[in-house]
């Protein structure tokens, strides 16, 4: 972050032999952001940002406003992808000449500024980024301050678009991993109740994922089943993704909190192949007994973990209605009998019992990898106001964030020692870099720092990175 003001203080640290160790806020227009421009690249040539700013209404009058929504909704993406995930944090970096480049104002020095107390922040403050996202959609149009409004139908529409826009031409095959995980909440917001499972007051966001691509983030409240709403999402993601790629092949996977008759009846009339896990029950456990006798009777003469795995049609007495195929999993471990299965509309042709197991359903853990990413890195828990509306806008900017990263390591990362990088590595090793920023009449200099040890790997990507969107200028 920037620090331009400076404090008169000399701070005084432990001596180095005969010298003294002193320092003090006076270097003036230095960053410790300076990769940013990596992911300013990315943006620009994906077009991510803008993108996300068009789902935007602007109610404002244009003619007294220096802050375009353009520039609001950027400023609050990269600074959630830069590790700042306060609003609060932007009252200081609206001085940052580095991030006003990212952001695209055309006077990154702020000293153009109407008035003269703003001269020298050339980006937002906190009152204005939070009057962003606090508006209601039904007020806006009168509203005093909040007068920007978010359009949830087309964020929905634009994250599926990025996913497509990142293929060239359509995959043969896509999976579409659905799950839900807990936000925990400390206050009294709109939608907060008590989760027995996790224990505490949370929102339960509902996800969708394909690879690394993130198609949706919705925040729901936590007094719903965990399936609630899926159906819905899935019928518009694969509606959205058909009307381009007619003829890709859709399969639909989850826990076994999704393994409900409603959403696999519609995946079977229409044309989408699914696999859930399913919750274990007396029924389940003697239709594999045997096998399950095997792998105990293996694991005492071995005292390694044994499995065996049975194919079987299984249908609940009253829930479905009509029997599916189930794979059983009887597993032995130090602890005891592990069953498990997994209900599927894959035939036995495509998928063996143990690949579909092993190599289709628990290849969905990674989708638990990038949860955790949007999350913890990039800051998707931050749902501190009081609606749960501006709660979600707060969720959608993390997503975004979580977009713009995923983008740089799929184009810029790869063949890179980075390529599988986690969000918090790329920005500790890519982004943090300390530089000094110089502002002149035709340039925008950026120095980074000397001792950086990263340079050829920052060359390389940002090369990556060209040759993707600017192939001709690389």
């Amino acid at each position: 972050m920037l620090q331009t003001e400076c404090i008169g203080e000399q701070l005084s640290f432990q001596g180095l032999e005969q010298r003294r160790v002193t320092a003090d806020f006076s270097a003036g227009a230095v960053t410790s952001d300076g990769g940013g421009l990596l992911l300013r690249e990315v943006a620009e040539g994906s077009r991510i940002v803008r993108s996300f700013a068009e789902c935007f209404e602007d109610y404002r009058d244009q003619e007294a406003i220096e802050h375009s929504v353009a520039e609001l909704v950027a400023q609050r993406v990269y600074g959630l992808a830069l590790g700042y995930e306060d609003v609060n944090d932007h009252d200081e970096l609206r001085r940052d000449p580095l991030l006003a480049t990212l952001v695209g104002k055309a006077d990154p020095s702020g000293r153009s500024r109407r008035r003269e107390s703003d001269r020298g922040n050339p980006l937002a403050g906190k009152s204005t980024i939070n009057r962003l996202e606090l508006a209601d959609p039904e007020m806006a149009a009168g509203h005093r301050y909040h007068r920007i409004v978010c359009h949830t139908e087309a964020v929905d529409r634009f994250f599926v678009d990025v996913f497509m826009n990142a293929h060239q031409t359509a995959p043969a095959t896509i999976v579409l991993d659905v799950d839900a995980t807990d936000d925990p909440l400390h206050g009294g917001q709109e939608g907060r109740f008590f989760h027995g499972y996790y224990g505490c007051y949370c929102y339960l966001p509902l996800y969708i994922f394909a690879g690394d691509h993130l198609l949706l983030a919705r925040l729901r409240p936590s007094n719903i089943d965990a399936s609630a709403g899926a159906l819905e999402e899935l019928c518009r993601i694969v509606a959205q993704i058909r009307d381009r790629w007619p003829h890709v092949r859709i399969i639909v996977r989850g826990d076994s909190g999704f393994a409900r008759d409603e959403i696999m009846t519609w995946c079977e009339g229409n044309g989408v192949h699914y696999v859930f896990g399913l919750a274990k029950n007396s029924r389940l456990c003697a239709a594999i007994e045997r096998q399950l006798a095997k792998s105990q009777r293996r694991y005492h003469q071995t005292k390694k973990a044994s499995r065996r795995y049975r194919d079987f049609r299984y249908q609940t007495r009253e829930s479905w209605d009509r029997s599916r195929r189930v794979v059983g999993k009887a597993e032995y471990l130090p602890k005891g009998a592990n069953p498990r299965f997994v209900v599927t509309s894959l035939s036995k042709a495509e998928y063996t019992a143990q690949a579909l197991y092993e190599d289709l359903y628990c290849a969905r853990g990674d989708m638990e990898n990038r949860i955790k990413e949007q999350q913890l890195d990039l800051f998707a828990d931050r749902t501190s106001t009081s609606w749960l509306r501006s709660n979600q806008l707060r969720l959608y900017f993390s997503s975004v964030a979580y977009v713009l990263l995923s983008e740089l390591r799929r184009v810029g990362l790869h063949g890179t020692e980075l390529a599988r990088a986690q969000c918090s590595t790329i920005r500790n090793k890519l982004l943090k870099i300390g530089a000094l920023v110089t502002v002149t009449v035709r340039r925008v200099w950026v120095r980074f720092a000397s001792a950086y040890p990263y340079k050829a790997a920052f060359a390389e990507i940002l090369a990556n990175v060209r040759r993707a969107y600017y192939p001709l200028r690389a």
